[in-house]
């Protein structure tokens, strides 16, 4: 295959230029005019790919033959850098650019490439019908001259290929396109530099990969790169922020880079020009940025961990529209996960923030700058009948394996507590094998050993005792030991597990195979910090990287490090020669690593044992999470406070609206709390507070505080500071160690006149935020007295104020407006203002845009309690004065 051109071939020779690819394609559809239609279409498509690589990656002279001999079409596109290898793209269907290649495979009966030593020359052959003979492999072309090889630490390759693609595709646009390049401020110097060093680490980055089998989340690569490529590197990272600012300006055709993948291509031009400076490596899971910018979830999205989740889990693709659901999320929004699927997240968005979340949208897309990525937002969905379901919005992008970026967002509900860790088979929650007996052997039996060059089916065994082991209980540190010991039995001297708790790490369990080896309790616990310097598998892991393999275990003393030095105290005391450490995944998080240790008197771990052992840490990691969430507090806490919470009560002359937001950072309940109900004589309590603390302790006395003034309410009713009074002396009586913040207030008919007042009194709470019709919005700032179990014989003052119809009252708790590091008075400046925008919006639209806009970053739980009155109607005088 691939004969050399007859003589008198048709042949044309180009300058570099992009012109060239259009007249290649001219030259190719008159030089085959006798040739059938369909393949003068086909070879004139892949005569103008291959020379528009020819444009973009040699940069000189380009010579095209193409010609007809017993109806089979022959082409041969040289260029005068043979040193310039082709680096043939997997087949991505979202991928903007690496097509050309991809095309002559899937095209060309028979394709390949020669190199001689002052050209290549790329060809192809096109056969009218089969049989066809078998397919050319392309030929590659290592880097030329002195090379250092960069070592790449825990590359998430799904995230790779997504950088790539999108910045080849801002490169070629600013190729083909000089003014737009000129516009962008890219000197043709300088874009020539980042063009051949693109080349270059495509070229090398493919040829490390294939060295690799990627079964797991991370790969830690060795990349053979020219030793005078860093300039080059510098050159491609500086020209493609350029090209990301261009697209923002709408310059280009190509979108920006979105956070992550920004985030990883600095870090990874970095490490290249870096290194072959000298400098020390630094893996990709050990890097901080903004949230959205480094992913918390590294391995390529997969539909199937949507439905698997937990957690209320909806994916969506950059066109909005929803191309994965799970049961949870459905049910929670009153749909069924296939009638979602295909729709457009709009129809689960309120109307009055659809307008918003298109704009949000698509700023992410144009500019490339986050807003909630990564970040736990209170907002309302949309019911599929129509009504609003509070939650707490967390989104992440992840990349997907063919390229594309995914949107991944979780719904926490704030109405209602999560579904049962285990339900009853048949019920839409039965995801999880119902609990059950497992018997742990009681003496020390001998260990047996899997390894991947025995039969798959002997590692069946191994399989079904540690799906035995977490099922066995639903308490996680019972399912850690029982895991651990398995394992132990099977697949290790020893192993560890380490969880994460809100960035830091502890050791929450150590199993050894000898069940009557002390380990000492300094061990578990608390470890030390996770820092940059560090370059030790663990803290990798817990970054998201691996499994990895480790097979040269230091002494300790060896490093500066206190997590690595706390590590190797272990090997050193337990012993081990190598060891696989796996991460542990949650939904969309790793939450703790698994530590496997043999010792030198067994088979070592290797490289082959990885995917399996992969495999086994990921059904592990599916039990422990199941027992992590159900012993989770966070939604137990939520499920408590939420039953403690009031229905409002309904009033034709008043609209009422409430909102609940527990806090995004504690785990923990509050004593937050608001409660709104009629007395007999038809006039309408209003009440918010916050008990101090934030335990159970603290719910205990918000619920007996709530209840006390729900009944010396109702059964003796004066002005609000008596009711106060009379509450502070109660307190004292019961809950005398508790303190409370509260404003009570009373709305009356203000003397039948059609007209509402508010009688109001505040023990120490902040003041309640009157917003008129017109924008005017102040505090109502009389009436203020001590915080409830002060000093009950102190007398607590009352004070009325008028509520103008359609005037808008809002009380609200301090996690509305306090901030670390702010005044409050600016905080509730800042919530005054912005009220005021708000004055003629829905009752509901104000709530909501309240939470969204002060609620994303809260420290605290959040309660409002708003009220707006439509006007009563004014009662004759003579029922006036029956009614006094």
């Amino acid at each position: 295959m691939g004969t050399s051109a007859p003589p008198g071939a048709p042949s044309r020779r180009l300058p570099p230029a992009p012109k060239s690819a259009a007249v290649a394609r001219h030259f190719a559809r008159s030089a085959l005019g006798e040739v059938a239609p369909g393949l003068r279409a086909t070879a004139e498509l892949l005569v103008g790919e291959l020379v528009t690589n020819a444009v973009i990656h040699a940069r000189g002279e380009v010579e095209v033959r193409v010609w007809a001999a017993e109806g089979r079409v022959h082409a041969r596109i040289s260029d005068p850098r043979p040193d310039r290898g082709l680096v043939p793209h997997d087949r991505r269907p979202y991928a903007g650019t690496g097509r050309g290649l991809s095309l002559v495979e899937e095209l060309a009966t028979s394709y390949g490439v020669h190199s001689g030593e002052d050209h290549k020359t790329v060809w192809f052959e096109l056969w009218p019908a089969p049989p066809a003979p078998p397919t050319s492999a392309w030929e590659t072309v290592g880097p030329c001259g002195r090379t250092v090889t960069v070592a790449l630490d825990d590359v998430p390759y799904a995230l790779y290929w997504a950088a790539q693609q999108q910045w080849e595709g801002a490169l070629r646009e600013l190729l083909l396109a000089p003014a737009v390049a000129g516009r962008a401020g890219a000197r043709p110097k300088d874009l020539l530099a980042a063009q051949e060093m693109s080349h270059v680490i495509s070229a090398c980055m493919t040829a490390a990969v294939k060295r690799e089998t990627p079964d797991t989340t991370t790969l830690s690569l060795a990349v053979t790169f020219p030793a005078d490529a860093a300039p080059a590197a510098v050159a491609l990272g500086q020209v493609l922020d350029r090209a990301d600012m261009a697209a923002r300006r709408g310059d280009l055709l190509v979108l920006p880079a979105l956070p992550q993948i920004r985030a990883f291509r600095r870090w990874l031009l970095s490490q290249i020009s870096g290194q072959l400076s000298g400098r020390q490596p630094t893996a990709w899971t050990l890097v901080t940025g903004p949230p959205g910018a480094t992913p918390t979830k590294l391995a390529p999205w997969d539909a199937s961990e949507v439905e698997a989740a937990n957690v209320p889990t909806i994916a969506a693709d950059d066109g909005n529209r929803i191309i994965a659901v799970n049961n949870s999320a459905a049910h929670l929004l009153g749909w069924s996960p296939h009638d979602l699927v295909g729709r457009r997240l709009t129809a689960l968005i309120p109307e009055h923030l659809r307008e918003r979340h298109v704009a949000g949208f698509n700023s992410l897309l144009l500019t490339g700058e986050p807003r909630i990525l990564g970040r736990s937002i209170p907002l309302p969905a949309l019911h599929r009948e129509g009504h609003v379901v509070p939650v707490r919005l967390a989104v992440q992008t992840q990349e997907a394996i063919d390229g594309r970026s995914v949107f991944v967002a979780q719904l926490t509900t704030t109405t209602a507590g999560p579904a049962p860790p285990y339900a009853p088979p048949g019920s839409r929650y039965a995801t999880r094998p119902a609990p059950g007996p497992v018997h742990l052997p009681t003496a020390t039996r001998k260990a047996r050993r899997v390894t991947v060059d025995r039969a798959v089916s002997e590692w069946l065994p191994l399989f079904a005792d540690t799906s035995a082991a977490l099922n066995s209980t639903p308490d996680l540190g019972e399912r850690m030991r029982r895991v651990c010991h398995v394992l132990t039995q099977w697949l290790a001297e020893w192993c560890a597990v380490d969880l994460l708790d809100h960035g830091e790490v502890e050791r929450a369990c150590i199993v050894h195979r000898d069940p009557h080896l002390v380990i000492p309790g300094g061990h578990l616990g608390r470890l030390p910090p996770i820092t940059d310097t560090t370059k030790a598998p663990l803290p990798r892991v817990l970054g998201g990287a691996g499994p990895l393999l480790v097979t040269d275990i230091p002494v300790p003393g060896r490093t500066d490090n206190p997590m690595d030095a706390r590590q190797l105290e272990l090997v050193a005391q337990l012993g081990g020669s190598t060891a696989v450490i796996a991460p542990l995944r949650g939904d969309q998080e790793v939450f703790g690593a698994l530590t496997l240790v043999r010792a030198e008197a067994e088979p070592p771990f290797t490289k082959d044992d990885i995917p399996l052992v992969a495999e086994l840490v990921r059904g592990i990691a599916v039990g422990l999470d199941n027992a992590r969430q159900h012993q989770n507090s966070h939604a137990n806490a939520e499920q408590l406070q939420r039953a403690l919470l009031p229905e409002l009560p309904r009033a034709g002359h008043l609209e009422l609206v409430a909102r609940y937001v527990p806090s995004s950072t504690t785990a923990k309940i509050g004593g937050d709390w608001y409660d709104a109900f009629a007395l007999p004589r038809g006039d309408i309590v209003l009440v918010i507070g916050d008990v101090s603390g934030h335990d159970l302790q603290a719910a205990v006395a918000m619920s007996t505080l709530r209840n006390m003034l729900r009944g010396l309410a109702v059964d003796h009713p004066e002005p609000p500071g008596d009711v106060l009074r009379r509450l502070d002396l109660a307190s004292h009586t019961l809950s005398p160690r508790s303190t409370a913040t509260c404003v009570y207030a009373l709305l009356k008919d203000a003397c039948g006149t059609g007209h509402l007042d508010l009688h109001h009194s505040s023990a120490g709470h902040l003041p309640p935020l009157l917003t008129t019709r017109e924008g005017d919005a102040r505090y109502l700032e009389s009436g203020r007295g001590l915080l409830i179990g002060m000093d009950p014989d102190i007398p607590r003052p009352s004070a009325c104020d008028p509520l103008p119809p359609r005037s808008t009252l809002l009380l609200f708790t301090d996690g509305l407006v306090e901030r670390r590091g702010q005044s409050l008075d600016i905080g509730l400046n800042h919530l005054r203002e912005y009220a005021a925008t708000l004055a003629r919006d829905s009752l509901d639209v104000f709530c909501d845009e309240l939470i969204i806009k002060f609620g994303g970053d809260a420290t605290d739980d959040i309660a409002l309690l708003a009220l707006r009155p439509t006007g009563l109607p004014a009662r004759p005088p003579a029922e006036r004065e029956r009614g006094a």
